[in-house]
């Protein structure tokens, strides 16, 4: 492995630095790149003021009117943010549903033709696809004060080869939630899952002691980076070197296989809505989700619900994929003042602040880090901690392809029971055909 298998270390320090509560999120599939040159816009007046929710540098167009993208997870955010918004600037807002992990390839697709949303949630892992692809315009105009607001690790990655181009909204990671009225203490290892799994899990009876995504790689990462693997080397830059199916991702996978024991069930029988309802029905007693879980989780729970960091694998330090959420706006908007105000507005210390408690995200802004409600919780501390065993997703446009063979080679060798090497053998040479044909281009 030598030294490429520091595994994007440069970006890893800045996720365990100052507040070290950096953690991402559920970034998944990346955008097919869209060739058309998107139109150029020329901002007023770069640099920035000390506010988080005001500017002096630009106003909104006359008659602006703005869409933006939001799960269907954050929606409640959204909404409250675009009113105080509205309010603010007197620019009606409107909302449509669409994952984070969508809409970079949604923008390829109906930017050009104006039909794309005028500001997007684009999971870090994502950027270099849109600025590839010109989909987004540089963040200009607020440069200054988004770089001294924000952690350094969220400027990384809302930066794509030097150039920072989006907002930071929040930073994620996963961790291990649990049922405290089942689970006396957080286990410390996968062996300590399995262990208490088979004293509970009961499929007859749709009980498990543990539930994740199985067939997802964001989840799984940590039974491919913890003993080793990782997905390119070089820090996260070399689409050449590939190492999900190296030796030490395959030994982590073989703990992978393990726990069907305690989840004895179909890859596709596993969402989210299905695993949310059977942890708070107390069906489900442990789940491996992240931070836009908690707010849910703790109203139905309250004190019966416990967070801690991932149990090891293989006697190994759990590495969890991690990385930021950022606006980016649509370089094709015909209101790139008023979706850049949104853009600044809805990332502010206040507008964080709001986010995480409605959501449970935690923020990027060092302000807001600082606020009792977030220095104070217990479950920020939990995935804090998780964060400083995290790897940021890399960045590279190639990154997108990875999600797909991967998330096929996952149920293929937990449902079917493929030989771990070969199903991953198969995933890397599907990625390295991608990266060197037309979706990568």
């Amino acid at each position: 492995m030598k030294l490429k298998m520091k595994k994007f270390i440069a970006l890893a320090a800045a996720f365990t630095m100052a507040v070290s509560i950096t953690a991402c999120g559920s970034g998944n599939n990346g955008a097919n790149s869209a060739q058309t040159s998107a139109p150029t816009e020329s901002a007023t007046n770069s640099g920035g003021t000390n506010t988080g929710t005001s500017s002096s540098q630009i106003t909104p167009e006359d008659g602006a009117s703005l869409t933006v993208w939001e799960s269907k997870e954050e929606r409640a955010f959204t909404e409250q943010i675009a009113k105080e918004f509205t309010q603010k600037y007197n620019v009606p807002v409107k909302i449509e549903e669409v994952s984070p992990a969508d809409q970079v390839t949604k923008l390829s697709q109906d930017g050009p033709s104006g039909l794309a949303a005028d500001v997007i949630v684009i999971p870090h892992d994502n950027l270099g696809k849109a600025v590839a692809a010109s989909l987004v315009l540089p963040n200009d105009v607020f440069a200054e004060e988004t770089k001294k607001n924000n952690t350094e690790a969220s400027i990384t990655g809302a930066s794509f080869e030097g150039e920072l181009y989006g907002y930071p909204r929040s930073a994620e990671t996963y961790a291990l939630y649990y049922n405290k009225s089942l689970v006396k203490e957080a286990p410390k290892s996968f062996d300590d899952v399995l262990a208490f799994s088979k004293t509970f899990t009961d499929k007859s009876k749709n009980k498990y002691g543990i539930m994740w995504e199985v067939g997802n790689l964001y989840f799984n990462y940590m039974f491919i980076a913890s003993t080793g693997g990782y997905v390119f080397g070089d820090n996260g830059t070399n689409k050449d070197d590939i190492g999900l199916n190296s030796d030490q991702a395959i030994e982590g996978l073989k703990a992978f296989v393990k726990m069907k024991e305690a989840l004895p069930i179909k890859s596709g029988d596993i969402n989210p809505d299905i695993k949310r309802s059977l942890f708070n029905s107390g069906d489900v007693a442990m789940d491996i989700n992240g931070p836009w879980e908690l707010a849910g989780y703790k109203q139905v729970l309250g004190d019966k619900l416990g967070l801690a960091p991932l149990p090891t694998v293989d006697g190994k330090t759990s590495i969890s994929f991690s990385g930021i959420k950022i606006y980016g706006v649509n370089a094709y908007t015909q209101y790139p003042n008023a979706a850049k105000l949104y853009a600044e507005f809805a990332t502010s210390k206040d507008a964080q602040i709001l986010l995480n408690k409605l959501i449970g995200s935690i923020p990027t802004n060092k302000e807001a880090l600082e606020d009792p409600q977030v220095k104070n919780d217990p479950y920020l501390s939990a995935f804090a901690e998780q964060a400083k065993n995290s790897q940021p997703m890399p960045s590279i446009p190639e990154m997108g392809n990875i999600w797909s063979p991967a998330n096929a080679a996952l149920p293929e060798i937990w449902d079917k029971d493929a030989d771990p090497k070969a199903a991953m053998d198969k995933a890397v040479q599907q990625i390295k055909d991608l990266n060197n044909g037309a979706a990568a281009q």
